[in-house]
């Protein structure tokens, strides 16, 4: 695939960040390892891409427009939406290959002060930065794409009509605002059916369509999806979130018991496997990584595209559910309800045929209050568009 031409550079930037003319100053944002032997070929690419992308928009930066464009850098943080550091670099030159290089490619800046002075951000990562950078956007004002694992094989994504995918989303939104609950059926290997109970009580549902035209905003990009975080108990009466959810993980299905919001259980398949044995430890250890954090419905399946590999796309082609941290969607649970930064996370699992084969949506039925129903997906398939 070939990458974004100048032209379609300069252009996505309008595209993401529109109005706001004094807006005028840009970051590119990427996560150099700490340890070399941690990279992998993805990595490095995205690293190169990053540098290319900050060459190319301030060699064009006039044409957008644009009075500065930073490349800023700093050290992994070794997980998904977990805090970043207080310090980065504001690299004029290439990338070092390891964090131990930046203090000799760029100067130091403490974040804060970037989100201060810089409105708007790309952000090309390894590890997600959206809650971190929502969190960042509501404090600041500042504006925020966030791209974690974006690869150019991913460039189909920005070039869907994002008109229709923004009708869509907001026609999903619509329908979770106003739920009370989402029962969802699944089915494993055609056969064995499991029900979910997702208590949509006292939350607001976001969508997100890849744009972002309200200052304080972030969000991924590519988008398309409306979500939102089930009722975590705060109001003194308990979630009624509860079921069993079946995951299918290298081609183990496991099944998660659901109480109050909080899978406290995993039931493993036939045989003890590798799979179940992790998530077991996991969820012993880190009791917050069983919340269920997010309630997610994609659209970007029905426009052609494959999944990747990348969750940053993937997400967005169907039904996902996300286990841990949610504080940066409006939950309840943020990184000190973890034993330590490294175990903070935010995971989604994909609920498409190409990511869990063993697992089929047959239904998801929002209820509404008065006792109103209707049928959101059945088969695999939106059934409101």
């Amino acid at each position: 695939m070939a990458p974004l031409a100048e032209k379609e550079l300069a252009d996505l930037v309008r595209s993401v960040f529109p109005g706001y003319p004094e807006d005028r100053g840009l970051a590119v944002l990427v996560d150099v390892p700490r340890d070399a032997a941690r990279d992998n070929p993805d990595w490095a690419a995205r690293r190169a891409m990053a540098e290319d992308w900050a060459r190319r928009l301030r060699a064009g930066a006039a044409a957008i427009p644009l009075d500065e464009v930073h490349l800023v850098a700093y050290p992994d943080v070794g997980s998904n939406n977990a805090d970043l550091p207080a310090e980065a670099y504001v690299v004029g030159g290439r990338l070092p290959a390891e964090a131990s290089g930046l203090p000799a490619s760029g100067i130091r800046t403490p974040f804060e002060s970037l989100f201060r002075d810089v409105p708007l951000f790309l952000a090309p990562t390894e590890y997600s930065t959206t809650a971190p950078l929502k969190n960042a956007a509501a404090r600041h004002g500042l504006r925020a794409a966030t791209m974690p694992g974006f690869s150019e094989k991913m460039v189909p994504a920005l070039r869907v009509d994002y008109g229709e995918v923004g009708r869509r989303v907001g026609l999903i939104k619509e329908r979770l605002d106003r739920a009370e609950e989402a029962e969802i059926e699944f089915v494993k290997d055609g056969l064995e059916p499991h029900r979910m109970l997702f208590d949509l009580r006292f939350r607001a549902a976001h969508e997100s369509s890849g744009r972002f035209p309200r200052k304080g905003t972030a969000g991924n990009l590519p988008s398309g999806e409306a979500y939102i975080v089930p009722y975590e108990g705060e109001r003194g009466e308990a979630s009624r979130t509860r079921g069993e959810l079946p995951v299918e993980i290298s081609g183990e299905v496991l099944v998660f018991a659901v109480e109050a919001n909080r899978a406290v259980a995993v039931r493993p398949a036939a045989t003890l496997g590798p799979a179940w044995n992790d998530e077991a430890a996991r969820l012993r250890r880190e009791p917050a990584y069983g919340n269920m954090a997010e309630l997610g419905f994609g659209v970007l399946g029905d426009f052609g595209l494959e999944p990747m590999g990348e969750i940053l796309l993937d997400e967005k082609l169907g039904l996902h559910v996300a286990f841990g941290r949610s504080d940066h969607f409006g939950g309840l649970v943020g990184p000190s309800a973890f034993s330590r930064p490294e175990e903070v996370v935010h995971l989604d699992r994909i609920y498409i045929p190409a990511t869990q084969p063993r697992v089929a949506v047959f239904s998801v039925v929002l209820r509404y209050p008065g006792g109103a129903e209707e049928t959101l997906m059945s088969e695999g398939r939106y059934r409101i568009f």
